[in-house]
């Protein structure tokens, strides 16, 4: 199922195209000749759709925002409608978007850009360069545990499970999709029962991490995401997966090929700035945001500024 923000979970998909129609709605005759650039709805979403907006302004192009425009299938639905120019998408959701979920070519980074970037040059869009940052579902255990255990990967992890000591925090769609919970089970051999899992409706990361850290209702581990800017602010260890059971995320700029080719100086200046985005630093900017409260644009447009992206 495609993981639509990367603060929640699974699509609800009749209300999404319920709300299609008007979310892609024509350009306003305003706009014609702006650059459209659009996210969705989520914390890393609105930190890099505003980084593609600010470059593109220090270009010296016209901008319009579309930022925090909903979720993959709105935004993806924009794009190839052509209602919207540019926006930042993950290599991961590929997998879906061509209906092939099960080819191992999404565990690995390069192979997932890809596959992705060659199946969307047919359909007029480019991927330009990922982020080295995979936002991809992990599990992450509370740090006391962790420490008392001796648990740093989820073949750890596993044992843990095998001994009854873990209480899990997750979304229904991290129990139930073949990609997530059932597919770290396979490659590690644990079977983690029912009684042992805390299973909400919604995917918010936020909710399991804390309930993880806390210990709230007895919890101990909770699903997260790898860039979650949560995961530096509270006492957790992150699991690894050294067996590369999920499909990689990795973050990249999507353009019309028609736009990019009207502005092929947006390339030049996409790449550096998502080269620059590995883990740890996507972690602390989006903490700046979900920890400390600051407004996405603003955190955006520092870290461009001190990076010597923007003047």
């Amino acid at each position: 199922m495609i993981r639509a923000n990367r603060t929640g979970g699974g699509l609800q998909r009749r209300a999404i195209l319920a709300g299609l129609a008007a979310s892609c709605a024509a350009r306003p005759a305003w706009a014609q000749d702006a650059v459209v650039v659009a996210s969705k709805s989520d914390t890393e979403g609105a930190l890099t759709g505003a980084m593609i907006a600010l470059c593109l302004e220090d270009l010296g192009l016209p901008v319009q925002r579309r930022l925090g425009l909903g979720p993959t299938l709105i935004v993806r639905s924009a794009l190839i409608s052509g209602d919207v120019d540019v926006y930042p998408e993950y290599t991961g959701n590929g997998a879906f978007f061509t209906g092939t979920e099960a080819d191992p070519v999404w565990k690995q980074a390069q192979g997932a850009y890809d596959a992705i970037a060659r199946a969307d040059r047919s359909r007029g869009l480019i991927w330009l360069r990922p982020a080295p940052a995979n936002n991809t579902w992990l599990i992450a255990v509370r740090g006391s545990l962790a420490r008392h255990e001796h648990l740093a990967s989820m073949a750890d992890f596993a044992g843990a499970v095998r001994r009854g000591l873990i209480l899990l925090a997750a979304s229904t769609e991290f129990v139930e999709s073949p990609a997530a919970l059932p597919s770290f089970a396979a490659a590690y051999g644990f079977d983690l029962p029912l009684d042992r899992i805390i299973s909400l409706p919604g995917g918010d990361t936020a909710v399991t991490a804390r309930a993880a850290a806390q210990g709230i209702s007895g919890v101990n581990a909770g699903m997260v995401y790898g860039t979650d800017g949560a995961l530096d602010a509270l006492d957790l260890t992150v699991m690894s997966d050294p067996k590369g059971a999920q499909i990689v995320y990795e973050v990249a700029p999507v353009i019309r090929a028609a736009t990019l080719e009207r502005y092929p100086q947006v390339r030049g200046k996409l790449d550096p700035v998502f080269a620059s985005l590995d883990a740890a630093r996507l972690r602390r900017l989006n903490a700046r945001v979900t920890v400390d409260g600051a407004v996405a644009e603003s955190v955006a447009r520092t870290y461009l500024r001190d990076a010597g992206f923007i003047g």
